[in-house]
């Protein structure tokens, strides 16, 4: 299985494309604004995307969701906190943004709560809600591998000052289910490089509190 990272947007948005070659199958996590690059892959690989995985709603997770819908239909998975903000320019931060176009998308056809078990690739996805940075944030669990979006980065941790969000709430979050986890557990963020559990248990100071 192969992991691709695409930096998308004006706010440089990771974008993550899980695929096996051989089958020809693959999965695109938080496809983001002018996803040209991503879209590019995809057709060069001649990938049959079986499913969009979002960790949330906001505009630079989403800009480039229809685009990737179009290439095979993909089925979309969101947090039922935020199923109403795809559509909703508002919510989704797109309209509050001077420069930026609205962003509209149709429904997700997976609306999630948390504690799912996905099977996608014929490997298992689970689906923690980790909210916060915003209401309906959730990070997916392959393996030994996480994609956190904007909950937990290298050294640092998600916003909190945007609507719906809460720093208590996502500390929470992340010491309840994240630090939790084994520390050679991956961490593919929303934003920045790779990180690790175990160098944010011991480096990250919002994390060990020494700020």
């Amino acid at each position: 299985m192969n992991v691709e990272t695409f930096v998308l947007g004006p706010v440089m948005t990771n974008a993550y494309l899980v695929y096996d070659r051989e089958k020809g199958k693959g999965i695109v996590v938080d496809p983001g604004m002018e996803p040209a690059s991503l879209v590019n892959r995809i057709k060069e690989l001649e990938l049959q995307i079986e499913a969009v995985l979002l960790t949330h709603a906001h505009f630079d997770h989403i800009g480039g969701l229809e685009e990737v819908r179009k290439l095979s239909g993909s089925p979309v998975y969101l947090h039922q906190a935020e199923a109403n903000w795809l559509a909703d320019p508002d919510q989704n931060g797109s309209g509050l943004w001077p420069g930026l176009p609205a962003i509209r998308c149709r429904p997700a056809e997976h609306v999630l709560q948390g504690g799912e078990s996905l099977t996608l690739l014929e490997e298992t996805f689970q689906v923690l809600h980790t909210p916060g940075h915003s209401p309906g944030s959730v990070t997916y669990v392959w393996g030994s591998v996480i994609f956190s979006g904007d909950v937990l980065f290298k050294d640092s941790i998600g916003r909190t000052d945007l609507p719906g969000g809460n720093y208590d709430t996502l500390m929470d979050s992340i010491h309840r289910h994240l630090m939790e986890m084994p520390e050679e557990t991956r961490v593919l963020c929303g934003h920045g490089p790779e990180t690790t559990i175990g160098r944010e248990q011991d480096r990250n100071p919002f994390v060990t509190g020494r700020i």
